[in-house]
């Protein structure tokens, strides 16, 4: 008689990577779509994924903010990345990208005017590791903005990031 026994392990990190590179994959999207220059963006890519990737490992990041700084000194739009934990890994085994349904989403964007630019900050639920090339800074405010929920960008074991998009339109 034979045994045959299979293992599989989901871990915290695993996610982390995924939600990082889902999200960044989304905002650079999003960038091209509105026609602002992301060269930066992709320029610090790793830098910037590892930092994301490490505050979701650790389950200390809130929310990744990609803010749109318009030549008049408006920002509209902004984007917000809320990232979900849950306690275990076992109730969704898969990784998951929406990246169709972004695609049809961003048809929806406004436009933005030549010369924006845009700035990405993130906010934590706890305490954190410092990640280099992120410092302090401010958020632009929200009053007054209408928001819109995109609803879940990406699922996977221990966490989920969804999208929302605030403009003063």
């Amino acid at each position: 008689m034979s045994t045959s026994t299979s293992t599989s392990t989901w871990t915290i990190v695993h996610t982390a990577t995924h939600l990082a590179d889902v999200i960044l994959g989304s905002i650079a999207d999003i960038l091209g779509h509105l026609g602002i220059d992301a060269t930066r963006l992709f320029s610090t890519w790793a830098q910037d994924e590892s930092a994301i990737s490490a505050w979701i490992a650790e389950q200390s990041l809130d929310t990744v903010v990609l803010e749109c700084h318009r030549p008049s000194g408006a920002v509209d739009p902004i984007l917000e990345f809320p990232v979900t934990y849950t306690s275990t890994g076992v109730a969704d085994k898969t990784f998951t990208a929406d990246r169709a349904s972004l695609a049809r989403y961003l048809a929806k964007l406004g436009t933005v005017p030549r010369g924006t630019t845009y700035r990405l900050f993130v906010t934590f639920r706890t305490a954190r590791t410092p990640q280099p090339g992120w410092s302090p800074g401010s958020r632009a405010g929200t009053d007054g903005m209408r928001s819109s929920s995109f609803g879940t960008l990406a699922g996977a074991p221990h966490g989920s990031a969804s999208l929302r998009y605030l403009t003063s339109k």
